[in-house]
């Protein structure tokens, strides 16, 4: 397993890039509409991972949901697995509470599922299998 992304939540990316690119220096590679969970993501490569901004597209938006409970900053932090079914099933059986039971298909076309903030120490984790 690795770390493959950090997801910060922001009102906009096209602000939140001020930073990120020009301060920073860093190149927003990858910007996509996550249509499922309605959300406008970049990538920004860093080292061996990336920072994804996440936008929402909607009122109803997960993301926008929480930047109205606690401003912008981290959302998320995704970890690659090599088999996310297998993954989950594990923490399924170590009692483990889980936002997906089954993976879904998020940016990229990787399969993703959210493990809940409450069994991962307050913090809201992804599982990330790629596209082979």
């Amino acid at each position: 397993m690795k770390i493959n992304h950090l997801g910060i939540a922001t009102k906009g990316i096209k602000e939140a890039l001020k930073f990120w690119e020009d301060a920073l220096g860093l190149e927003n590679v990858h910007t996509e509409v996550v249509a499922d969970q309605k959300v406008r993501v970049a990538m920004l490569p860093i080292g061996e991972i990336r920072i994804e901004l996440l936008e929402p597209t909607s009122e109803d938006s997960p993301i926008q949901k929480f930047l109205e409970k606690r401003g912008g900053g981290i959302h998320h932090i995704a970890i690659e697995v090599e088999n996310i079914e297998e993954a989950l099933a594990k923490l399924k059986r170590e009692g483990m509470r889980l936002i997906d039971e089954k993976p879904r298909i998020g940016a990229e076309d990787c399969l993703v599922a959210f493990v809940h903030p409450s069994s991962a120490n307050g913090v809201l984790l992804e599982l990330v299998q790629s596209k082979k």
